[in-house]
C-alpha cells in the first residue's frame, strides 16, 4: 500500500476528515505537538522571522535586532540556506537560533506528502542550517501544514514543531500599520510572533513591519528572548489568544 493509498483510506473512513483539518489548519495538535507559546519568565516574547535566508534582508535584520538588544530565530528554508551559506553563519555569529523550514516550503501539497517526500524536505535541509548533527532542534511547517508521517520523523531526528501565538499577516499584507496593530493588539507574555523575510513580503512592508513591532514592544516594556525547551507548550488552539479571521489563500500564501 502506498503512502498516498494510505491517506485515501484515512479521508474515506471515520475521522479521517478530522485527520485531514490537523494537518491543513495551523497550530491544531494531533498529527504532531505543536508548540503554540511559552512560559514566560517576565515580559517576554519569542519572535520569529520565516523564509530566509536573504541576501538583503538577513543583514538589516541583524542590524535591528542587535540595535534593539532583542534575540530571534531565524527559520531557514534549506535551499535558501545552501544559496547563501555566509548568512547562515553570520544569524549564528550574532546570536540569534535558527531552525528548520523544510527544503523547498512546499505548501498546497504538503499535507499530501509521502514518507519519502517529508523525509527529504527535512535531510535536505538540515546539512545547510546546522554545523553538527542535532545542533538545530526547532521545526515549523510551511505555512504550518503537516504531512501524516511528521510526528515520527520529527521525533527521530530530536526537532519540537514550532507554531505560533500571532500570526502577523505580514507574509500577504500590504500595510505595515495593520500588522503592527495586530501583533500590539494580540501581544501578550509568551507569545510566539511570526514574521517574515524576503522577496515574497510587500516592499512597503518589508523589515519596516519588523522594525516597528520591535521598537513598539519595546517601548511597552517586552524582550525579545530564546525561550529554553522547558519553556516550551503545547496548549489547545481554543485557548490561545484569538488571530485574526485567516482566508484559504492567507494559508496558503503567508
Amino acid at each position: 500500500m502506498t503512502d498516498y493509498t494510505l491517506l485515501g483510506w484515512m479521508v474515506f473512513l471515520g475521522g479521517g476528515t478530522i485527520m485531514v483539518l490537523q494537518l491543513i489548519v495551523p497550530n491544531w495538535q494531533g498529527a504532531c505537538d505543536v508548540v503554540t507559546n511559552f512560559l514566560p519568565a517576565g515580559k517576554s516574547v519569542w519572535l520569529t522571522i520565516d523564509d530566509g535566508p536573504d541576501p538583503e534582508d538577513t543583514p538589516r535584520l541583524l542590524e535591528l535586532l542587535a540595535a534593539h538588544q532583542a534575540k530571534a530565530t531565524f527559520f531557514l528554508i534549506g535551499q535558501r540556506a545552501e544559496q547563501y551559506p555566509e548568512l547562515v553563519d553570520a544569524i549564528r555569529a550574532s546570536g540569534h537560533e535558527i531552525g528548520c523550514h523544510t527544503y523547498t516550503h512546499p505548501t498546497r501539497t504538503f499535507w499530501l506528502a509521502g514518507r519519502c517526500k517529508t523525509r527529504r524536505e527535512l535531510d535536505c535541509a538540515l546539512p545547510h542550517i546546522e554545523r553538527e548533527r542535532g545542533e538545530v532542534t526547532l521545526y515549523r511547517s510551511p505555512v504550518g501544514i503537516k504531512s501524516i508521517f511528521l510526528r515520527g520523523l520529527l521525533q527521530q531526528r530530536g526537532l519540537r514543531c514550532v507554531g505560533w501565538t500571532i500570526r502577523s499577516g505580514d507574509g500577504l499584507g500590504q500595510d505595515p500599520d495593520v500588522i503592527v496593530h495586530r501583533v500590539v493588539n494580540n501581544v501578550r507574555p509568551g507569545a510566539i510572533i511570526l514574521m517574515h523575510e524576503g522577496y515574497r513580503v510587500a516592499s512597503a512592508v518589508r523589515i519596516v513591519a519588523i522594525q516597528r513591532v520591535l521598537e513598539s514592544l519595546t517601548r511597552d516594556g517586552y524582550d525579545f528572548i530564546q525561550p529554553t525547551t522547558d519553556q516550551l507548550r503545547t496548549v489547545p488552539v481554543k485557548s490561545l489568544t484569538p488571530e485574526p479571521t485567516t482566508t484559504t489563500k492567507e494559508l496558503l500564501c503567508n
